[in-house]
């Protein structure tokens, strides 16, 4: 056995340090048992009316005296059976009270760690750590942490991934950021305002229930349809305006680093090399201020948004920090005339560029939507063509990406579909080969 692999023998033996979580966490999975019984008041409300109606004032008192001690019962025994290590390899996390849970974390397999702050947890000083793996779908999490470790466990964790050996992984420290755009709150406001969704949604919260009312004249079926209608208009508008706030943009080693948020603060990373697409979306009454919106694509990510709105030149700049080498291309060819024969109209809105780094595919009139697939990202070429596109000589060409995302440059010209379902393939092996490694804190 060579050194290096008695070293590592050694470390695995050494005890594992378990770690609990803040003190304040049980009063976070204390609400787990009232969120049951408001689940079930929700689920049938007919019937948790005529409840209430039954309980008297001794009644109740008991009930609360019961449910909260068992609340916080709960919310203790949670907290006091979770814990969390670090080892040389592995984040492990084991949870669960009745069900246990053990996640065993590769470390190399990490590819972003968000900090999140809600606003009682920044009043509280503590903070949540989001963890993006390879291959799931759930992002774990430890909720919660004291602000300054969950930083300080983020750098290791980062440092770890990236390569660095555990006894420096603690010295290395959170990597430097360069700030690149901070969005407004003006101009954020503004962008929403100029957003055919956000009226769509607020119009139908205040349209519809009248209508039900009119024609049903029930409450509970107005709340059924209007509280939802209410949800959407308030999560396209003030929702998105508080998730949005104070948007700021930053490159560091480990990624481009994403701060947002007006009641809770949530730090993000873009990993680098995990993008598979970049959307430039630019709706219409955005135009004549020249701002888009900027959305990603990331394999194994739920991060799904770059920008909210910018200058459209900003916008490129930051695209180029998030593909290297890849340019927006100035114009794009539209489908030939005749495919106005399969989709009036609406052709015009389609369009394709295929340069050195992008497969670039755009679609939509009112709402354009640019979508920039780096060559090396492409895991499959598929061209379908139906009977009535054959009768005019078109096809589709479906990129798929490793986002399990599918971009396509629709109504080609025949010929010119099968040349780009052949070409691309050399493209695509042209571009893996010359990618840069998909590591944190990589070095040239």
């Amino acid at each position: 056995m060579t050194a290096q692999g008695v070293d590592d023998a050694v470390r695995e033996k050494e005890p594992v340090t378990e770690r609990r979580l803040h003190p304040v966490t049980p009063l976070r999975r204390a609400w787990a048992p009232v969120a049951v019984l408001i689940g079930w008041a929700v689920h049938d409300p007919d019937q948790a009316q005529r409840q209430l109606t039954r309980l008297t004032t001794t009644t109740l008192l008991i009930a609360l005296a019961v449910l909260v001690p068992a609340a916080a019962l709960y919310g203790f025994l949670t907290w006091w059976f979770t814990h969390f290590a670090v080892t040389d390899t592995e984040l492990r996390i084991r949870t669960g009270l009745l069900f246990r849970r053990a996640a065993h974390i590769r470390l190399e397999r990490i590819q972003a760690v968000d900090v999140t702050q809600p606003l009682l947890a920044r009043v509280a000083g503590v903070a949540k750590l989001k963890l993006d793996v390879i291959g799931t779908d759930k992002k774990d999490e430890l909720a919660f942490l004291d602000a300054d470790e969950a930083r300080s466990l983020r750098a290791e964790l980062l440092a770890r991934a990236a390569g660095f050996a555990p006894e420096t992984a603690h010295e290395v420290g959170e990597a430097p950021a360069q700030e690149l755009l901070r969005t407004p709150p003006g101009v954020l406001a503004l962008s929403l305002v100029l957003t055919g969704a956000t009226w769509g949604t607020v119009g139908a919260a205040l349209v519809v229930p009248p209508l039900i009312w009119l024609a049903t004249h029930s409450v509970w079926t107005v709340l059924a349809v209007g509280l939802p209608l209410l949800g959407a208009a308030g999560a396209s508008s003030v929702g998105r305006f508080v998730a949005e706030y104070d948007w700021t943009v930053a490159e560091s080693p480990d990624g481009l680093r994403i701060d947002r948020g007006l009641l809770d603060r949530v730090h993000e990373t873009v990993p680098p090399g995990r993008v598979q697409t970049v959307r430039i979306v630019e709706p219409l009454l955005w135009r004549r201020r020249g701002w888009v919106r900027v959305e990603l694509d990331v394999a194994g990510s739920s991060n799904s948004l770059l920008l909210p709105v910018a200058p459209r030149e900003i916008a490129e700049s930051v695209i180029a920090r998030v593909l290297p080498g890849a340019t927006v291309p100035p114009s794009l060819s539209r489908p030939p005339r005749r495919a106005g024969r399969c989709l009036p109209l609406w052709w015009r809105g389609y369009g394709l560029a295929v340069t050195d780094t992008v497969f670039a595919s755009r679609h939509g009139l009112l709402r354009r939507r640019l979508a920039l697939v780096p060559h090396a990202k492409v895991q499959s070429v598929r061209l379908a063509q139906g009977p009535w596109k054959r009768l005019w000589r078109l096809a589709d060409v479906h990129l798929d990406t490793g986002a399990n995302k599918t971009v396509t440059a629709r109504l080609r010209d025949a010929d010119e579909a099968a040349e780009l379902l052949r070409g691309q393939a050399d493209r695509s092996r042209t571009g893996r080969r010359d990618a840069l490694p998909d590591r944190w804190m990589a070095q040239p």
